[in-house]
């Protein structure tokens, strides 16, 4: 439902992609950083979403990220088009794992043209496929919808929380100025038994409920931001077997580069600041990580 361009990725999969509006940003990306020497996995990233004066394709974005030491991706979606695209790219890259799910930002839209169930059920048909191993990013999103458009995101998130029981996976919450209504959502239907908020954005409070109530908690880029004492907190009450990383790439691209495009690749650079925050080692959190990874997803090798 929303705006999409056209063209060819080069990977052999599918000419769907979507480009990134430059708006005056430094449209370079950054060198790559020193190799982790434990691998890890980006735990949610758009890399159907092109940015950068010389946009990468999937295969260089794989590449560029398994030269660093990240070793597999979970590609989102957020609409029928980014979902389908998730799924084939999974499909034909065993480095790639895919989440399918209507963003609540567009769930509202299909509900306006009559077609938001229309669209749950091809999320449904898509959740079937062996290397789908979550839906998402789903959840609720006050900043961009109204009042009058959150009818509509309740309807789908419920649907989406539904469908990730029925199909035994995980699920990827996308949570903007919602916090309380996605908590007592969850609370109030049941929540799948793993479930992720993805680039988190709550405080130490809300990350100490989410603990209790199981949930992992997914941190990006932006915790590496001056303004973001929020999330350093959070991390700090977080139990070590509910922390995961992901980049939102091409988003939320960390200190120092921020603005700049982001890929799986400087995952590396968010890693190294979380350890640095804990007074960790790199290679003993690197394994958490990719083993709380595994223990949500399943293995990119099966």
């Amino acid at each position: 439902m929303t705006e999409r361009g056209n063209g060819g990725t080069g990977d052999g999969i599918s000419s769907y992609v979507t480009q990134r509006r430059s708006d005056g940003r430094d449209l370079r990306y950054p060198e790559a950083p020193e190799p982790l020497r434990v691998p890890v996995y980006d735990n949610h990233a758009h890399m159907e979403i092109l940015d950068g004066e010389e946009p990468l394709s999937l295969d260089e974005q794989l590449d560029r990220a398994a030269a660093v030491g990240v070793a597999g991706v979970i590609n989102a979606g957020g609409d029928i088009e980014s979902s389908r695209w998730c799924a084939e790219a999974a499909a034909a890259h065993p480095r790639v794992l895919a989440a399918v799910a209507i963003h609540p930002n567009d769930a509202p839209l299909y509900e306006e043209a009559g077609k938001l169930d229309e669209a749950i059920a091809v999320i449904d048909e898509l959740a079937a496929q062996p290397r789908v191993r979550a839906i998402g990013e789903t959840g609720l999103d006050f900043f961009r919808t109204d009042d009058a458009g959150k009818p509509a995101q309740f309807r789908s998130f419920e649907a989406h929380i539904a469908l990730a029981k029925k199909h035994d996976l995980a699920m990827q919450i996308h949570d903007r100025d919602a916090h309380r209504d996605v908590l007592d959502t969850l609370s109030r239907v049941g929540a799948p038994e793993r479930t992720v908020f993805h680039c988190y954005s709550g405080d130490d409070a809300m990350a100490r409920e989410c603990a209790d109530a199981g949930y992992y908690l997914s941190f990006a880029g932006n915790i590496t931001f001056k303004n973001a004492q929020n999330l350093r907190d959070s991390l700090h009450v977080t139990p070590l077997d509910r922390i995961l990383i992901e980049t939102d790439a091409p988003f939320l691209t960390p200190t120092p580069y921020r603005g700049r495009p982001n890929a799986s690749y400087l995952i590396p650079v968010t890693l190294r600041f979380m350890a640095a925050e804990l007074s960790m080692d790199v290679d003993a959190l690197s394994a958490r990580l990719a083993a709380n990874t595994v223990a949500v997803y399943g293995s990119f090798t099966d």
